[in-house]
């Protein structure tokens, strides 16, 4: 980026998890690196992995002299000092007043008006906006969202940048270089975990949102539908133990039998690993030793609490919610086992097995179309109210590769909004349309198998009743708002007047008159 090559291309703050990783990305891709962290120890470490990996990978046939790509500084003055200008700035630092802190520092160090400071962290979107603002005589505030983990973060990560659209045609190239890639033809991911030897080829899950604030709220969206699709997969795990009686070892091949069809994807891939790993200690399986307490950062919480202000439905992503937070009630859960009955479980033949298995199949690929829908039309909602223009099939695109949620059903989300721009929910594409009507038979005899055997199954019933309320033209809120106008003469619309006009019936007056308003 810059012309004296002494200089480094990018300064990063921050060498956590992410930071370091995202870090070792940069240097695979041919840029040099002047890095800061509070610890110092995360720079040792960080430069130690970068001369390692140079003797051990690089190309340089004398690699004893190579170069160093990562650049270690003492102090913020420094590290702009090592920079070439303009300065590029990225920061992995916790979400909140971290970020305001180095944001502060870097000014009083000198940072300059075209400089650019990127948040990479899960920052709240709206404090992403208020960033901007605040820091725009001072230097470029630019935001990119970063999902996949420290794996994704190492080898390609799927990256939703927002901000000034002058920053991001800085930013852009370098974006694009560490981006995960996906194969153009068949959507899927080309995956290489190679240090020095990054993945050139392919589509980038790297592109522009929109305006500052908007990549992180479709970062934080994309964690919504990642807590629902766990808590999916989680349901369908919890049936299969319980109802069916099958050990982790024998769950985990279900999965990865599923994964060969349309439920492939990391998390199912992960579950099973997850279920087929023996725990060194007492030689049971992971999962019977991992307390079953949930935690949770916010970010699911927040978009439950998004899609209640505006009034988009999304409640598989709150269901999930709920689930973690019941599931920390553990000392009560426990003692209500003791106390409150629920139904017999009674064994199944091999057959009777066999198809309950298959309707929850069935089950978790219609309920991940219901999450994912209310997902896109939260955004759709966002994205009216606050003014954006976000191209949906362009993040279906950079979803289906080095994020937690990344799945081949994302490449038909994309052809769904490729195939209409204005499309309102993923329910009424045709192939989605077309799924439902094959599948919702099993769908719903999965529920109804653990409803009776007394399995929660939150987030499938949950998924189903947004489906049904979906599709039905006549809801049981005309009973609801009659119901407010009794209690505190709220009004109605009337069936076949224009919309808007609004009647009252006079509930205390004899004959009770209607009232138009």
């Amino acid at each position: 980026m810059g012309q004296n090559t002494q200089l480094c291309d990018i300064g990063f703050i921050g060498l956590g998890v992410m930071g370091k990783n995202l870090t070792m990305n940069l240097v695979d891709n041919g840029y040099k690196v002047a890095v800061f962290d509070l610890d110092y120890h995360k720079i040792e470490a960080v430069v130690a992995q970068d001369q390692y990996e140079i003797e051990t990978y690089g190309n340089d046939p004398d690699k004893s002299t190579s170069s160093p790509r990562v650049i270690p500084c003492s102090s913020y003055t420094e590290l702009l000092s090592k920079l070439s200008s303009p300065h590029l700035i990225i920061l992995s630092v916790p979400a909140g007043e971290p970020v305001d802190d180095v944001c502060a520092k870097l000014i009083d160090a000198g940072i300059k008006a075209d400089d650019i400071v990127v948040d990479t962290g899960n920052s709240l979107w709206t404090d992403t906006v208020a960033r901007e603002k605040r820091f725009e005589s001072k230097f470029l505030f630019f935001s990119t969202a970063v999902s996949g983990g420290e794996i994704g973060a190492r080898f390609g990560p799927s990256l939703m940048p927002s901000g000034d659209p002058y920053a991001w045609t800085r930013i852009k190239p370098v974006w694009q270089a560490i981006a995960a890639k996906v194969d153009p033809k068949t959507g899927k991911p080309i995956e290489r975990f190679e240090p020095g030897n990054p993945v050139k080829e392919g589509e980038s899950c790297a592109s522009y949102i929109g305006p500052n604030g908007a990549g992180h709220y479709v970062k934080m969206v994309h964690n919504g539908i990642e807590y629902a699709d766990m808590q999916l997969i989680c349901e369908a795990y919890h049936v299969m133990r319980t109802a069916l009686h099958m050990t982790p070892a024998e769950i985990a091949k279900i999965f990865r039998q599923w994964n060969q069809g349309v439920l492939d994807s990391y998390l199912i891939a992960i579950s099973a690993e997850v279920l087929e790993h023996v725990d060194s200690e007492s030689q049971l399986p992971l999962v019977d030793i991992i307390l079953d307490k949930a935690g949770q950062k916010g970010t699911g919480l927040w978009t439950a609490m998004s899609s209640l202000e505006l009034g988009s439905p999304a409640p598989t992503i709150s269901q999930a919610v709920f689930a973690r937070a019941l599931s920390g009630l553990k000392a009560e859960r426990v003692h209500a086992a003791k106390i409150l009955p629920g139904p017999v479980i009674h064994e199944l033949s091999s057959k009777e097995k066999q198809d309950v298995i298959q309707s929850i199949h069935d089950a978790l690929y219609c309920s991940k179309i219901c999450a994912y829908a209310q997902g896109f039309q939260l955004m759709n909602t966002a994205a009216a109210e606050y003014g954006w223009e976000l191209d949906f099939a362009e993040i279906a695109k950079i979803w289906r590769a080095g994020c937690i949620i990344r799945a081949v059903f994302l490449q038909s989300i994309t052809e769904a909004y490729q195939r209409d721009e204005q499309l309102a929910n993923l329910l009424v594409d045709p192939f989605f349309a077309e799924q439902i009507k094959t599948y919702q038979g099993n769908w719903r005899k999965a529920i109804s198998f653990a409803t009776l055997n007394g399995i929660p199954c939150g987030a499938f019933s949950s998924a189903l009743a947004y489906y049904d309320s979906y599709r039905l033209d006549v809801l049981p809120a005309n009973l609801l708002q009659g119901q407010r106008d009794f209690f505190g003469a709220h009004a109605f619309e009337r069936v076949g007047k224009p919309s808007g006009k609004r009647f009252h019936v006079a509930w205390n007056e004899p004959n009770r008159p209607v009232e138009k308003l």
